[in-house]
């Protein structure tokens, strides 16, 4: 994988390289210049991500792991609300040294590009089927409010032809209920 040694997520490896046991550990806050993920719910361009990494040297090459923490913004899956959730992702890989075999992530002239490993684990992390609150009641199938913002008007269920005569029972009974006892003696 060839590597832009130039970006923001590139961070030189130089004192550490092919010095097992050393470490660095490295602090860094991005602007997405582009969005990140596709579905309904994103990494916005202009953006901000922060990444904090630590960089150990192994005799294969450079251990990445570390955490990044974002915001997400999209909309409900169930209500359509605008939505922005804070995110934190953990990742952790090996930049291998360069060598006879071919691996995805590789030091690169003393440098490695974080890039595509923090796309990854931040895309990944995203919800697919995100909500505002867990217990999100969704969308009127009949008139499309917000059921969580509904007026508190229940609306009545269809009712299906063949049990129409029982409403007809519960219907009268209801009414018996509302006009409260006829005949009552007091002792």
């Amino acid at each position: 994988m060839k590597t832009r040694l130039n970006g923001p997520f590139v961070v030189p490896v130089r004192d550490i390289v092919r010095h097992p046991g050393e470490m660095r550990e490295h602090q860094f806050s991005v602007t997405l210049k582009e969005q990140w993920g596709e579905g309904i719910v994103s990494y916005e361009a202009g953006s901000e991500i922060d990444v904090d990494v630590r960089l150990e040297s192994v005799h294969e090459g450079i251990l990445a792991s570390g955490t990044v923490d974002a915001e997400y913004k999209g909309v409900c899956g169930r209500c359509l609300k605008d939505i922005a959730e804070p995110v934190e992702v953990e990742f952790q890989e090996l930049f291998a040294y360069p060598g006879d075999e071919e691996t995805d992530f590789e030091v690169q002239d003393d440098h490695v590009d974080l890039e595509t490993l923090v796309r990854e684990a931040a895309v990944l992390s995203l919800p697919f089927q995100p909500v505002c609150q867990p217990d999100c009641p969704g969308l009127d199938p009949n008139t499309g409010e917000r059921l969580a913002e509904s007026t508190g008007v229940e609306p009545d269920a269809p009712i299906d032809p063949r049990w129409s005569a029982l409403q007809q029972i519960t219907d009268q009974g209801n009414a018996a209920d509302r006009r409260g006892p006829e005949n009552t003696e007091e002792s």
